[in-house]
C-alpha cells in the first residue's frame, strides 16, 4: 500500500502539538543549579596533611597527568641516643585536568586517603595551559568533598576494630584482676596478722 501524501508532514505537526502543551524541563544553568548525586565525580581534591609522597598516585594514573615534587628533610632523634629520622616533604602537587580521563585509580590507590572526588565541576578555564591545577587549588576543593555517608548499623564491625577492641578488653581484664589482686593482699595480711 502507497503512503498517503502529507502523512509524514501530520505525524511531525502531532509531535510539535504533543510537546507544546507539556511542561519544559529545561534547567537554566547559569541561573539554577543543578542536582548533583551525592558522590559525583567533579575534580579531585587533596587534603595535603595526609600525603606522603609515596607518589603511587602518579604511577597509577594511565594519563601521567599527575606531577609531584618533593625533598628529604632530615628530623633530629626523639630520644638521646636514637638515630635521626627522614621524611619526604610535598614541594609540588599538581594535576593536569586537560589530560585527566577522571578515572578515580589516583583515589583509589591512594593508601593515606589525600585524593577525594568534590562534586564542584565549574573549572572551566579560557586557557588550556591554566588547567593545570596546583596543590593550593586542589587544596580549595577539598572542603566541598561531602562526609562519607553514614555506616549501618546492622552491618558487621571492620576486622581491625574488632581485634583492637578485643585487645583493649583484655588488657582492661588484666589491670582489673591486677587491681584486685593487690586490694585483696593487704587484707590477707591483716587476717593473718
Amino acid at each position: 500500500m502507497a503512503p498517503i501524501p502529507g502523512s509524514g508532514l501530520a505525524k511531525g505537526l502531532a509531535v510539535t502539538l504533543r510537546t507544546m502543551t507539556r511542561k519544559s524541563v529545561t534547567a537554566q544553568y547559569p541561573d539554577t543549579q543543578p542536582e548533583l548525586p551525592p558522590r559525583s565525580r567533579g575534580v579531585i581534591g587533596l587534603f595535603e596533611e595526609n600525603c606522603t609522597v609515596c607518589m603511587l598516585c602518579a604511577r597509577e594514573c594511565p594519563d601521567w597527568c599527575i606531577y609531584i615534587d618533593s625533598h628529604k628533610e632530615t628530623l633530629p632523634a626523639a630520644a638521646p641516643g636514637g638515630r635521626e629520622r627522614s621524611r619526604n616533604v610535598l614541594d609540588r602537587f599538581a594535576i593536569d585536568f586537560s589530560l585527566c580521563m577522571y578515572c578515580g585509580i589516583c583515589i583509589e590507590v591512594c593508601p593515606f586517603d589525600a585524593l577525594f572526588w568534590s562534586p564542584e565541576f565549574e573549572y572551566a578555564e579560557t586557557d588550556i595551559l591554566e588547567l593545570t591545577h596546583e596543590r593550593d587549588r586542589l587544596r580549595e576543593w577539598m572542603w566541598t568533598v561531602p562526609a562519607p555517608p553514614a555506616l549501618d548499623p546492622r552491618a558487621e564491625e571492620p576486622k581491625e576494630i574488632a581485634a583492637a577492641r578485643k585487645t583493649a578488653d583484655k588488657l582492661a581484664a588484666a589491670e582489673a584482676a591486677a587491681r584486685a589482686e593487690s586490694t585483696s593482699a593487704p587484707r590477707e595480711q591483716e587476717d593473718g596478722a
